[in-house]
């Protein structure tokens, strides 16, 4: 490796797992602790291949549809949400469900049913077969048109080009829906903005801190699964930035020769990321001589949110004197 005089670490935050991949991981394991292993779970509860086994190590036992449930069973679905047609399926088999929707896409489903019940064509900025993207859909098929970047716009065929509006997966890159949102106006000048922004708090948090980190590293290391979308726009914001930026599930897959002629290597990670993986990158570049660690943070996050209803524990009454 290259000999560098300074070596140092500009670590993100926010980074690591936000409230609703918390929340989802949470009532994975509050289900195997109140009904017993196995826990089914339709789909990765979150798109990280660490918390993955580490749940089936504990007994959850994930599938890819809902017949794949033995009838009268416990199964939760995953973070990214699930089409109307799911929930039925899963009544039908007589399951026991446990809805850990993250609430930001829970949101999304619901915008797209307001605007098709006012008959609106719906363009959904989102990436095919994304597990979110093909719930959304699922909420209004007839209405819903998938938009993939700007590039996708001139494909786009709807019956009324002035009650036309538009949704967008969470996790994707701000910059990305920015510039489709403004292609979409160009050909739809009355195109109708959802209530509030579709993208997720925290995929806006860690994209503003990956820029500030990248700004000054030749080097971006991403925790992350690559079937996360989150964590692979990241990669992307800090390539946009003009660092070189790669995608690691952990520190076993670095490859030491990136670190040749590095100063500064910036550190992040996705949202569904456990931060122990962070904290083993750290370790790792601190055994290489980066062993200067500051923590840069742009925004600050407070985000929390409630479990899912059905494991909510009623307020104990009282005490009666």
């Amino acid at each position: 490796m290259m000999s560098v005089s300074r070596r140092r670490v500009l670590l993100a935050k926010p980074r690591s797992s936000c409230a609703g991949v918390e929340r989802a991981v949470r009532t994975v394991e509050i289900c195997l602790e109140r009904y017993g292993p196995p826990v089914y779970v339709r789909k990765q509860i979150v798109h990280n291949v660490h918390t993955v086994k580490t749940l089936e190590e504990r007994g959850a036992v994930f599938v890819e549809e809902t017949d794949e449930v033995p009838e009268g069973a416990v199964v939760v679905f995953s973070a990214h949400g699930v089409a109307p047609a799911v929930r039925v399926e899963a009544e039908t088999l007589n399951l026991q469900t446990i809805d850990a929707t993250c609430p930001l896409v829970t949101k999304v489903h619901r915008e797209a049913v307001r605007f098709a019940a006012d008959d609106y064509d719906i363009l959904l900025i989102g990436h095919e077969s994304h597990e979110e993207v093909v719930g959304t859909m699922g909420e209004a098929p007839e209405h819903i048109h998938l938009v993939d970047g700007p590039d996708d716009v001139a494909n786009v065929r709807v019956r009324d080009p002035d009650r036309v509006a538009w949704l967008s997966q969470t996790t994707l890159s701000v910059d990305e829906v920015l510039a489709t949102v403004a292609a979409l106006r160009r050909r739809f000048p009355n195109l109708l903005d959802p209530p509030s922004d579709d993208i997720c708090y925290a995929t806006q948090n860690r994209q503003v801190a990956v820029k500030e980190i990248a700004a000054d590293s030749e080097l971006v290391i991403v925790v992350g699964s690559a079937n996360s979308s989150n964590s692979v726009r990241l990669v992307e914001v800090a390539r946009e930035r003009g660092a070189a930026a790669h995608l690691v599930d952990h520190s076993d897959n670095i490859d030491e020769s990136w670190l040749d002629g590095v100063a500064t290597v910036g550190l992040t990670s996705g949202a569904s990321v456990p931060d122990e993986l962070v904290q083993g990158v750290v370790g790792w570049l601190a055994e290489r001589g980066y062993d200067e660690v500051t923590e840069i943070e742009p925004v600050t996050e407070h985000m929390h949110f409630a479990l899912p209803r059905e494991l909510q524990i009623p307020a104990a009454p009282p005490d009666q004197y």
